[in-house]
């Protein structure tokens, strides 16, 4: 379990709420002006500045996947000071198509809050043919 402070306790109740898919709580953990760098060449990808954006995101990827977008972690969180490196699976499903890979998140807490959000993928590609186009 996780220190009950510092990044990695803000990381891991962040974790906690999106196995939950607890959005209030998600809200609640980003800093008013998140950063949240999201890969790839489809219509989700791109840089999100502040929280507003960054909902409207992660909304979108759960309409887009029909409600069916999931994350979990595949091992430790790993602290290097105020960034924690967390190494996932993700996966979603729509009528017509599915999409699971793993995946590197990568997250900068700045006291208790996320600040700033990379997103790395194993398979770029696919997720883009998941997401659908810009």
């Amino acid at each position: 379990m996780a220190e009950s402070t510092g990044p990695l306790a803000v990381v891991s109740k962040y974790f906690d709420a999106l196995a939950a898919k607890d959005f209030p709580a998600i809200a609640g953990l980003f800093a008013d002006d998140i950063v949240w760098h999201q890969p790839g060449a489809n219509q989700f990808s791109g840089t999100h500045r502040g929280s507003t954006a960054v909902g409207q995101l992660l909304g979108g990827m759960m309409t887009a996947s029909e409600g069916t977008f999931e994350l979990s972690l595949t091992g430790p969180l790993m602290v290097n000071g105020s960034v924690v490196a967390v190494p996932i699976h993700f996966s979603g499903k729509r009528e017509d198509a599915t999409m699971g890979q793993d995946g590197v998140d990568l997250l900068r807490v700045e006291g208790d809050r996320i600040a700033e959000v990379w997103l790395f993928s194993s398979d770029p590609e696919s997720e883009d043919a998941f997401w659908g186009a810009a």
